[in-house]
């Protein structure tokens, strides 16, 4: 069983997704989680009605801080992925271990304004997105790369770019062993 996970600013949409969509395509093979830089304390309710409507359990789901995952006592992380920008520049704890890291930004649904069909459209289109991603997650035969391969291969899968949309830039992480 491998751990990844998700990072994000808020851990109330796209880290919550993740870690749904994850827990349900990895079956026994990969458990996600997420965690916050500054987590809002709830989960966006856009984001647990679109899990429910999925088939996703949503029992358990929370926003939390990520020094959680930087504790002695927490699961060890055999990869981190941000999927956002905005936690760009900010201290990162020392994640215990050698991680895999890379960054899948993407837009964040809950800032979309609008009528609520723009902003369920959003949700929709990030869920999507993540569903993509982590599927082509799974087909990486990890088993058989070296660490600086399998890094390149999942860094390439956040390099898909929604349509209409720049890529977000990469969130700087910190080096194992160390701050960055």
């Amino acid at each position: 069983m491998r751990n990844l996970l998700f990072l994000c600013t808020g851990n109330s949409a796209r880290s919550i997704l993740a870690e749904a969509i994850l827990n349900r395509l990895g079956e026994g093979r990969w458990r996600g989680f997420s965690a916050g830089s500054r987590p809002l304390g709830r989960v966006n309710p856009r984001a647990v009605a679109l899990l429910e409507a999925r088939g996703h359990p949503t029992a358990g789901l929370a926003s939390k801080g990520w020094e959680l995952f930087a504790a002695d006592d927490a699961p060890r992380m055999d990869a981190i992925i941000t999927v956002c920008d905005s936690a760009a520049g900010e201290a990162c704890p020392v994640w215990p271990g050698h991680p895999l890291t890379a960054h899948w930004g993407m837009p964040d649904p809950a800032a979309v304004a609008g009528d609520e069909r723009a902003a369920g459209a959003a949700f929709e289109a990030a869920y999507d997105l993540l569903h993509r991603r982590i599927t082509a997650l799974l087909a990486i035969p990890l088993e058989g790369l070296s660490p600086a391969e399998a890094k390149a291969a999942i860094g390439r899968i956040g390099e898909e770019t929604p349509p209409g949309l720049a890529p977000a830039p990469a969130m700087p992480l910190p080096r194992p062993g160390g701050r960055r």
